[in-house]
């Protein structure tokens, strides 16, 4: 059981406490006209203990100094007293933390929202250091032709010597124009991205960049079809093409191997497919493949992973377990085979994640030439992956010919501890004989996109590997700069690089100098404000003191730079302290007073004697008056109430029935305010005479003249410069004669204005209520506009007194709308006519642009709005053959309008065509709608 609060029900006690006795010694003030010592004490709350553990500061307490700051273990969400870490970030980002972690980090891109796909192949195409080579050999005048080349120099420089963990990729996508926000294919992207490089880069002069996309990446095949009657090729089968990547199905395929077969697989021609042969000069059959005839240095494979759905249109992502090894033999795929080696080592898999196709996210694997590592490129995020190309954490073995159980793993578990959706699969060798070659591990993926295989360089001893470059300092030596990895780096590269690593040293080292001046500025402000407070409380009534504003107190205390000290807030203007300043002033030592004067300045000073003894008279007069005028306020209340109950008889002054009653509900004060002034004003008319009693909100009351002099009192105090808001209308006050007349004339005209309405009620019943009126054929009737209509029955069932506004329009203009200036014929559709029970009724009343009204109808309107019974729009309802149908005005078509028939109406009825013939002419057909044809 929680124990019951106390402490607002005493504060409480006490603050009423507080007022009475600050009451009295004002009274006794107002007599004697002294004012002591323990007086100023008493009033100024100079004698109140020093407050300590208070949640919050106490305005009733000048010596209460808790709460400006928070306590020792505490913080604010603003200001000072804010949480380092909260003040820190408040400096901005850190640049410091976009390090690189060491000289041998790769650096990421960042990814401007959709631009992974681009991201992932720029990184394999870096990584691989002869094409690196082969773009920083570039002249700076072929840079400078080619805009694409020049960002893809200046992209690759930053990767390779920023001190930057990421690089900012946004120059080299715009100068492709990519949309950032769409996702691309990354295998699209690479192939357009050869094509381009490969043309800017013909217009170099060094050999080796001219032809680099060439030598590293392009291979050839040739399409090959054989007779299988004379055995001879096709003319076309010696014609090479060039290939960049070597596309390979996956859909039901399980390794590589098994997709370089499916891939070189002959497919047999014959049926319909059968070839035409040159030699035998017939169609025959025959076998095609495809041959390789030459390999790159570094072998794309393609994973086609996007399968097209016929069906929908639409591509699905084939997420099936696909595995590959680590080695790579190609000698024996050859179309002939080569007396040298081609052992390819698995360098790069582009990893798509996501299970749509046109969605998802593309990161990169790739291994460093120089080191054997491997790492992940994810934009910004690159992991460390050790030396196995899906991350140390995940199982790995070498695959031994002895294997029997494969074992594959749904996920492995990266570096990061998260799960990559790829893993090793140790396989069994049981193709050792077949013509690829796999040694080492093998490797498993569900999201492997692309497969990059680097030709193994054979040293002179034989062993493996290409060479290792150690690490080294950067070294200038002419046009160019040697790096840690061997790869040289040209003048124009390395000075804008530079450059850009002097400029981020240089934000660091200020990053680092501001967050240290801000530390230790809010450390000695911190200290500073302690030390004041601590030395703040005045401990007896003889040591001297000052005054500070409390205002000014909070923000010194709460801000990291506090303002020049203020305390004009707190002065009267006689310079002093008065009484009704106490609750926003501070006592503070004179030590503690004279460290805030001396660092902040400002002022004025405001010293134990500097009380307003002028104030404090005119208070404690104050406070005598108040207490009369509150008694005297309480009487005349008690005397409102009774002329507002009716049982005063001697009322002899006029005062407005509202405002009195909202004189009563207020509360007892201290003296007159703004509300108490007009109790005449709603009963005074424009001419200033008294308002009849008629007029909305000029009810008025008879009361006493004292009452009545009270009031008049209070509002000549409040107004004094407007007498006519006070207005005298003694009980023998006569009433306005000119408001009155005009009031007997709208009551007047209100009452014809009300007997028009009901007679129009009476003569229109079903149309003023909204009803459908009953027809029959062959009678007359007459056509109205329906908005008109529906503005009449608003007219004539409105209740309010401004009316004028919703009269509808006179009907003549009305009904000429409705005609052609030429013809005088009809404009609009005649609307739909429903049979039920022996009778035809209009079908839809409200969408129907004009209503069928009767002629008795149509008589009364014209007398009613002003209407010519000649020149309205009559309509007879007839049964009539399609033959008979008339004409339309000028070249508008004849309106078709449907007609619903139910099926009590007999089979002649149904052998006819009911035609609702208007004057001016046009005829609408109404007929049963013919669902198969759509016609009538």
């Amino acid at each position: 059981m929680s124990r019951p609060t106390t402490r607002s029900k005493n504060k409480r006690q006490r603050q009423v406490e507080n007022d009475d006795t600050t009451t009295e010694i004002l009274r006794k003030i107002h007599v004697t006209g002294e004012i002591t010592d323990d007086d100023v004490n008493q009033l100024y709350m100079i004698t109140k203990p020093v407050c300590q553990g208070c949640r919050m500061n106490n305005k009733d307490n000048p010596n209460c100094f808790c709460g400006l700051i928070p306590p020792p273990n505490g913080s604010r969400k603003t200001g000072l007293w804010q949480k380092m870490s909260d003040i820190v970030q408040a400096l901005g980002p850190d640049p410091c933390k976009d390090l690189r972690a060491s000289a041998y980090s790769p650096a990421g891109l960042t990814n401007l929202g959709a631009t992974c796909y681009a991201n992932s192949i720029l990184q394999c195409l870096y990584m691989n250091k002869s094409f690196r080579r082969g773009v920083f050999s570039v002249e700076p005048d072929v840079l400078k032709q080619h805009p694409v080349l020049d960002q893809l120099a200046r992209l690759f420089a930053q990767l390779h010597a920023s001190k930057m963990a990421f690089i900012d990729s946004a120059p080299f996508i715009k100068t492709l124009e990519l949309d950032n926000g769409v996702q691309q294919d990354s295998h699209e992207f690479l192939t357009l991205l050869f094509s381009l490089l490969e043309r800017c880069l013909s217009h170099s002069k060094v050999s080796k960049a001219r032809t680099i996309v060439q030598d590293l990446f392009r291979g050839s095949v040739s399409h090959v079809t054989t007779c299988s009657k004379c055995g001879k090729d096709s003319e076309a089968s010696s014609k090479m093409e060039d290939f960049y990547e070597v596309e390979l199905n996956v859909k039901g395929l399980k390794t590589l191997e098994e997709s370089l077969n499916d891939y070189l697989s002959v497919e047999e021609l014959h049926g319909d497919n059968q070839y035409f042969c040159a030699s035998c000069n017939t169609r025959v059959d025959a076998s095609r493949s495809i041959k390789l005839r030459t390999l790159p240095d570094v072998l794309n494979f393609q994973l086609k992973r996007y399968d097209f759905l016929q069906k929908t249109t639409t591509k699905k992502k084939i997420t099936s377990v696909f595995s590959f090894p680590g080695e790579l033999d190609m000698r024996g795929r050859l179309s002939e085979p080569s007396q040298v080696e081609l052992i390819y080592d698995l360098s790069a898999v582009l990893i798509h994640k996501g299970t749509a196709a046109n969605s998802g996210h593309y990161i990169a694997h790739i291994k460093d030439e120089n080191t054997g590592q491997w790492w992940e490129f994810d934009d910004e995020h690159v992991s460390n992956l050790g030396h196995h190309p899906f991350g140390e954490g995940s199982s790995t073995s070498s695959a031994k010919a002895n294997q029997t159980n494969p074992v594959v793993y749904s996920s492995c578990i990266g570096v990061d501890g998260t799960s990559n959706g790829n893993c090793l699969d140790p396989i069994q060798l049981q193709h050792a004989e077949s013509s690829v070659g796999s040694h080492g591990e093998t490797f498993s993926s569900t999201d492997a996109y692309m497969l990059m295989y680097n030709l193994r360089c054979i040293k002179k001893n034989g062993e493996r590997g290409c060479r290792m470059y150690g690490a080294s300092t950067m070294e200038i030596e002419g046009d160019e700069v040697f790096l840690h990895d061997g790869i040289s780096l040209p003048s124009h590269l390395c000075q804008e690089i530079t450059n850009l690593n002097s400029s981020y040293v240089d934000a660091c080292e200020q990053y680092k100098l501001k967050k240290e001046r801000e530390l230790d500025q809010i450390t000695v402000r911190r200290q500073e404000v302690r030390s004041v407070l601590s030395e703040a409380p005045v401990h007896s009534i003889e040591e001297p003191f000052y005054w500070i504003s409390t205002d000014w107190l909070r923000q010194w205390a709460d801000n990291i730079s506090p303002p020049v000290l203020n305390n004009t807030s707190i002065q009267c203007f006689h310079g002093k302290i008065p009484l009704s300043k106490v609750g926003f002033v501070k006592r503070l030592s004179a030590e503690a007073s004279m460290k805030l004067l001396s660092k902040y300045n400002g002022g004025p000073t405001l010293a134990k004697a500097d009380y307003c003894m002028d104030c404090l008279i005119d208070v404690a007069r104050t406070v005598v008056c108040a207490d009369s005028y509150r008694d005297r306020r309480k009487l005349m209340k008690e005397i409102a109430d009774d002329v507002l109950l009716g049982k005063c008889i001697d009322g002899t002054y006029y005062v407005s029935k509202a405002w009195l009653q909202q004189w009563v509900k207020r509360k007892n004060l201290d003296a007159p305010s703004e509300a108490d002034a007009g109790p005449t004003m709603f009963i005074r008319c424009p001419h200033g005479h008294l308002m009849p009693e008629q007029a909305s909100g000029a009810k008025r009351l008879l009361v006493p003249e004292k009452l009545w002099l009270f009031f008049y009192e209070d509002a000549i105090t409040i107004k004094p410069d407007d007498p006519s808001g006070c207005s005298t209308f003694p009980s023998d006050s006569e009433e306005c004669p000119e408001c009155s007349n005009s009031l007997s004339e709208v009551a007047c005209l209100d009452g014809c204005i009300r007997a028009m309405k009901l007679k129009q009620r009476q003569n229109h019943e079903k149309l003023a209520m909204g009803k459908s009126i009953p027809l029959s054929s062959n009678c007359k009737y007459y056509l109205l506009p329906s908005i008109w209509l529906s503005k009449w029955r608003s007219y004539i069932t409105a209740s309010s007194k401004n009316i004028s506004t919703m009269e509808p329009e006179m009907l003549d203009g009305i009904i000429n709308l409705l005609k052609c200036e030429k013809h005088l014929h009809l404009l609009e559709r005649p609307p739909k006519v429903a049979y039920k029970r022996g009778s035809f009724f209009q079908k839809g009343s409200t969408t129907d642009r004009l209503t069928i009204i009767t002629e008795n109808d149509w008589k009364c309107f014209c007398e009613e709005w002003g209407g010519n019974e000649e020149n309205g729009i009559s309509a007879v309802i007839e049964l009539s053959s399609p033959n008979d149908l008339p004409g339309g005005c000028g070249d508008m078509q004849i309106c078709e309008q449907q007609l619903d028939l139910s099926n009590e109406v007999n089979n002649e009825m149904d052998s006819r065509l009911p035609v609702i013939r208007t004057c001016p002419e046009m005829s609408v057909i109404f007929g049963h709608w013919n669902r198969g044809q759509g016609k009538l």
